[in-house]
């Protein structure tokens, strides 16, 4: 049968996507990403004066596992927007180039056009990064 603990992970992890619009599960912290592929997203992410929350994987092997399970994808980072799964890092730079995760996250691209829908909640967060280290 199912563990208890890998249960209340699972559904913390649940929590954690649905309670930030924008949240990114990551090795390290945003102030000291343990990876290139963490640092560089942080680093667009940043970049973009985008409000973000972090949760870092790595004081926890299953955090990583329960994550991976309910994304379907294996690797870290991981960036959710609104609930979904937008990417690692690599899809995180190519969105970025082509102004497409501006546009998810509602802040001006490089051509300073804003997304005509910017998400009310995101703009309502504290200033980025946050960290939720100990929500899981």
């Amino acid at each position: 049968m199912s563990d208890p603990a890998t249960n209340q992970m699972r559904d913390e992890i649940k929590s954690a996507i649905a309670e930030n619009p924008v949240i990114l599960f990551m090795k390290g912290t945003p102030d000291a990403p343990a990876c290139g592929f963490s640092a560089r997203t942080v680093a667009v992410l940043e970049s973009l004066e985008a409000p973000f929350a972090a949760v870092n994987v790595l004081p926890d092997p299953r955090i990583r596992q329960e994550l991976s399970a309910l994304s379907g994808w294996p690797t870290i980072p991981q960036l959710f927007i609104d609930g979904k799964l937008v990417g690692g890092c690599d899809i995180v730079m190519e969105m970025h180039e082509t102004g497409e995760l501006q546009r998810l996250l509602g802040v001006r691209d490089g051509a300073g056009t804003a997304s005509a829908q910017a998400p009310a909640e995101v703009g309502a967060a504290e200033p980025a990064p946050l960290s939720i280290e100990n929500l899981l």
